[in-house]
């Protein structure tokens, strides 16, 4: 096993991979009705997500997650493999269906509902698995990983990291920022939107004074890096260090898929920590590489690269 100093830093993901399926009507949707419409498949998962663009910024990244015995599985490899992500960690339950993800956009591209299971994940990554990983975990740059792992797993790779690894975490929704609210503070970095920084706080968000406050809560908790997403408003950031940054881009003005804006975000806050950019610079990467994310219908744009994050933070600047 490599360790830090034998080789470049690399990170390790931990969390979701799994087939993401998207559908796109034409028109307004109809609901109670078959619409006419397009569809698009593609490997996904928000760690693994994650993953695939920091390798296609040229990061060294490992990814541990589950899959089963069957075609998704297959899919997932080769797209993984292909992004340049180490997939040698995953552990492969036979028999089981890999994790997929089902969503249905409206016309503009935003997403109206959307449905997932993950079950070969809760039920094969394992706290007993991941102690199998801790020496690729513990000799880590960063790991990040997503809250679609059980609490009990989820807390014993913070159990593992702890004082060695920093882990970057990403809540997805209101629903897992309750699971991930009572250890926030054992994170290093969170980017949760405006909804789900009000669960982790525990506060009522109405304003940007309430906004600023309920941020501070979770640096006072332990974590040291907060981002959180304002949509079209761009993204406040925060750290123990005292800075409060507040930045946007110019808005895009043809949306053609949101779903993967998150995830093109994290990896470049973590590129940018890698790359040892400052809260500034780390902001302009991030914010110009979820344009690049929703510029393009597949979940990961497939030109995803620091020239392109350069040249669009060129163009969409304010």
């Amino acid at each position: 096993m490599e360790t830090a100093s034998a080789a470049r830093p690399y990170v390790v993901g931990v969390g979701a991979a799994n087939l993401d399926i998207h559908g796109r009507p034409k028109k307004a949707i109809v609901m109670h009705d078959s619409n006419p419409g397009h569809m698009n498949a593609s490997a996904g998962g928000v760690t693994r997500n994650v993953c695939d663009n920091l390798a296609r910024l040229g990061a060294d990244v490992r990814l541990i997650s589950a899959v089963g015995t069957d075609l998704y599985a297959d899919v997932i490899r080769q797209e993984c493999t292909a992004a340049g992500i180490d997939v040698s960690q995953f552990c492969v339950a036979p028999g089981c269906a890999s994790s997929t993800y089902l969503s249905i956009l409206d016309e503009h591209g935003d997403m109206l509902v959307a449905l997932s299971d993950m079950t070969v994940l809760q039920e094969h990554l394992t706290p007993e698995f991941l102690d199998s990983r801790a020496e690729l975990l513990q000799n880590a740059a960063i790991v990040t990983c997503d809250p679609c792992l059980t609490e009990r797993t989820l807390l014993h790779l913070l159990d593992l990291c702890e004082g060695r690894t920093p882990v970057y975490v990403d809540p997805v929704s209101t629903a897992y920022a309750r699971v991930l609210a009572p250890h926030i503070g054992r994170f290093h970095t969170a980017k949760p939107n405006v909804l789900e920084l009000s669960i982790l706080s525990g506060r009522e968000i109405t304003d940007e004074a309430s906004l600023e406050a309920a941020g501070a809560s979770l640096l006072d908790k332990g974590l040291e890096r907060l981002l959180v997403s304002l949509g079209k408003d761009g993204c406040l950031y925060m750290d123990r260090s005292g800075t409060v940054l507040r930045r946007k881009l110019r808005p895009v003005e043809q949306m053609v898929n949101a779903t993967g804006a998150g995830d093109a975000f994290m990896a470049a806050v973590i590129y940018s920590t890698l790359s040892g950019f400052d809260p500034e610079k780390t902001l302009h990467y991030a914010l110009a590489a979820g344009i690049a994310a929703i510029s393009h219908e597949r979940t990961i744009h497939p030109g995803m690269c620091v020239s392109l994050i350069e040249k669009i933070w060129k163009e969409y600047q304010l």
